[in-house]
């Protein structure tokens, strides 16, 4: 005699996890491998804010998407010997920049900066008057201390670098790249459960399918 149905449960639900999860996983690591990347401080230039050794994720985007005040991880192959930097974008192409040492101004427009170490707006340089070139950005540290960006570079295209030397953009507040990360780790889960599932369901099916051992006769006095 066989049991009908034993597994076929645990076969379904397979059959519906198995498909879900690979779905999750593809679209959750694919959408934040192919957009976002991990990204590691790697100096002290950007403290307070960043310290050195941490990681961060950041936005893969275009030199068009750029805006002022972001945090960009920038390739500029003349400088940092070629190596990839965190810096602070002041001002884009055709903007004003001023600093007296006290303060910097955009077109004219103090710079709220609540993020600078200790407040000192330019520290270790002397004061600037610069225009930044099209397509290029004017780039700070957090730390004027301790940062070498674009004042030390003034000579060159009023210290700019091109904004097409830009690699991605840090994301802060509510960390939505990982959502996706989240939803590949999900994926992953649900299909591991539903391959499990399944060759429990394909086992219990075989063990199911078994002869039974004939039934010996009751012996007769």
């Amino acid at each position: 005699m066989r049991r009908r149905g034993a597994g076929s449960g645990l076969r379904v639900a397979a059959r519906v996890l198995i498909p879900l999860g690979l779905v999750l996983a593809l679209g959750g690591f694919g959408y934040f491998f192919g957009n976002f990347q991990g990204v590691t401080v790697m100096s002290q230039a950007m403290e307070p804010t960043y310290h050195q050794g941490d990681r961060l994720v950041a936005e893969r985007i275009d030199a068009g998407e750029v805006r002022r005040g972001d945090l960009v991880l920038v390739h500029v192959p003349e400088r940092y010997r070629g190596g990839p930097v965190l810096q602070r974008v002041i001002g884009v192409g055709g903007d004003h920049v001023v600093c007296d040492g006290d303060r910097i101004t955009v077109n004219g427009q103090p710079v709220d900066e609540p993020y600078v170490m200790r407040g000192e707006v330019n520290a270790g340089t002397e004061p600037y008057d610069v225009r930044v070139p099209d397509g290029r950005l004017f780039l700070l540290g957090d730390h004027r201390g301790n940062s070498h960006d674009s004042r030390f570079f003034l000579g060159e295209r009023s210290g700019s670098v091109a904004a097409s030397g830009v690699l991605a953009r840090v994301r802060t507040g509510f960390p939505v790249p990982m959502v996706w990360l989240a939803a590949g780790v999900l994926g992953i889960t649900l299909t591991l459960v539903g391959t499990g599932l399944g060759i429990g369901g394909y086992a219990a099916g075989r063990r199911a399918r078994r002869p039974l051992a004939p039934v010996q006769p009751w012996p007769v006095a």
